[in-house]
């Protein structure tokens, strides 16, 4: 049986200004139920490409299908609509300030489950922080009284709030030390063991973490695919720029 994909870019590239391609003839497959991370350096293309799957941006050329559908081509109500299929936990949470760490997870709910009575409404956001591993007492305080980790967790609350059929963590780890990173990676692994069937795209700077979480590795380059393929390929590959990557990544300690 073939592995279904939940995400489809096809031959995508991007240009801001004429001749100058950020993104230039991506092709990469994010199937269900696995957790694929995106990797590379500084300006090869990875938020630009995560915006173009968030259907933020549109493609100069190229297909994104998202669950099948072409978000490319989709207008934006029909784009809105489809972002409820996707939970992000963002670099830094970014979590509303003034709301508390249980609002935080109940505004989405709000915002899509006209549906749901408040009390609903609160059991399913009491549901989420409790598999995000959140301690209860926390719940009402607000983003600025609990730690760096504790908005992590809230934020990937979050994120599952709507039960998305993808979860996109976009640098999940920048600015935390190793306890934290360590922390925040199994939470992205017990979140995907959690739910089997989502498929699960990280994007980061750390090869470390990705050999340790990720199903699939992608790696860009100059605006396109280096090298894609389960971790080993990437202790196996020759490619000066990929052993680079994984000399300074994979044997740090």
């Amino acid at each position: 049986m073939a592995q279904e994909n939940a995400i489809e870019i096809i031959d995508v590239k991007k240009s801001f200004s004429e001749g100058d391609y950020v993104l230039n003839g991506i092709n990469l497959k994010v199937p269900k139920g696995k957790i694929t991370v995106i990797i590379g350096f500084s300006g090869t293309g990875k938020s630009v490409l995560l915006k173009h799957i968030l259907g933020l941006l549109k493609p100069t050329s190229g297909q994104i299908k998202v669950l099948g559908k072409d978000i490319a081509s989709m207008g934006d109500e029909e784009t809105i609509k489809m972002r409820k299929h996707f939970g992000v936990l963002f670099q830094y949470a970014a979590l509303f300030d003034d709301m508390t760490v249980l609002e935080n997870v109940q505004f989405p709910l709000k915002e899509h489950r006209k549906d749901l009575s408040k009390s609903q409404i609160k059991e399913m956001a009491f549901e989420k922080l409790k598999q995000s591993g959140l301690d209860e007492k926390h719940y009402n305080k607000l983003p600025g009284e609990v730690s760096g980790g504790m908005r992590k967790r809230c934020g990937l609350a979050r994120a599952l709030a709507l039960d998305p059929d993808i979860l996109i963590y976009d640098e999940p780890t920048t600015g935390l030390d190793p306890i934290l990173t360590e922390m925040v990676d199994n939470l992205i692994l017990s979140t995907h063991n959690h739910k089997e069937d989502t498929a699960s795209l990280v994007v980061s700077h750390d090869l470390h973490a990705a050999f340790r979480i990720g199903d699939y590795v992608a790696m860009l380059d100059s605006g396109k695919v280096l090298l894609h393929g389960p971790p080993k390929v990437f202790l196996e590959s020759d490619n000066p720029l990929v052993a680079r990557f994984v000399s300074k990544g994979v044997n740090k300690k």
